[in-house]
């Protein structure tokens, strides 16, 4: 349970840098302790691989390597460049989905664990209702828009999102990686995370960045401190990796468990 220390602070929220949705989180309750527009359906962006590395976590063996297929030449935007026919294990392409927002992962996870875009993007839905995300539909497992259409959702259901995943340890552990090194028999891959919140605060713990022109700037991050683990959205947010950052430090000052 949770007390308010300073209540007139909360009186008094701080700009959230003209965000047009945000929420906070109580990741272990899914609490909402602050927000704003948060039921409002916006496009995500890459924020979508989140789902994207937990359907994967829950339908495939991570240590099966896969064969790039052609498909993969349909990805545009941030990629890790994998090749045509090159050997990498799901784990690997895991990496290289959430740290580096690989479409070209994106895709070849898509056709090896649903047999299709398709296919994966049914487990993608279904796994969005099964955890109760009510206003989000998905049409992809990368984020692009696809002839002005994407991926919708709110910041109350991408929170959920985060919460749910975060209580996978394999989830926890790529979404908290800042380097990862992977070789293949083709070449060396060296990526860092996009999430730069693991390096400007202490107690971050994980997320996903996303960007394109039509859904501005997305961002979700989680952290824990003091037995407390929340979870901040913010959905079209100039200024994301402050706002996340002055987020955390305020609730963490004002809110204790017992």
């Amino acid at each position: 349970m949770f007390k308010v220390l300073l209540f007139l602070l909360l009186l008094m929220p701080i700009q959230v840098n003209a965000a047009s949705a945000y929420i906070v989180m109580d990741m272990d309750s899914n609490r909402v302790l602050e927000g704003n527009n948060i039921h409002a359906p916006y496009l995500i962006a890459s924020i979508t691989k989140i789902m994207t590395a937990i359907v994967v976590i829950n339908h495939a063996e991570l240590d099966k390597k896969v064969t790039i297929v052609e498909e993969v030449l349909k990805s545009y935007g941030s990629g890790i460049y994998v090749e045509v026919g090159e050997k990498i294990t799901i784990e690997d392409l895991l990496y290289g989905l959430m740290l580096r927002s690989g479409n070209d992962a994106a895709i070849a996870l898509a056709h090896e664990v649903g047999g299709s875009m398709e296919g994966f993007v049914y487990l993608m839905n279904e796994t969005a209702r099964n955890i109760g995300m009510r206003n989000t539909i998905f049409i992809n497992n990368h984020g692009l828009e696809e002839q002005g259409i994407g991926n919708m959702s709110t910041a109350y259901d991408m929170a959920l999102l985060s919460s749910y995943a975060m209580q996978n340890d394999i989830y926890k552990t790529i979404a908290s990686e800042k380097k990862r090194s992977v070789k293949t028999p083709s070449k060396t891959y060296i990526w860092h995370n996009k999430n730069r919140l693991l390096s400007m605060y202490k107690y971050a713990t994980g997320g996903k960045t996303g960007f394109t022109e039509k859904a501005g700037r997305t961002l979700v991050t989680t952290a824990s401190k003091d037995n407390m683990n929340i979870t901040v959205v913010t959905l079209r947010s100039g200024n994301d990796f402050n706002t996340h950052l002055e987020l955390y430090e305020r609730i963490f000052k004002n809110y204790q468990t017992n």
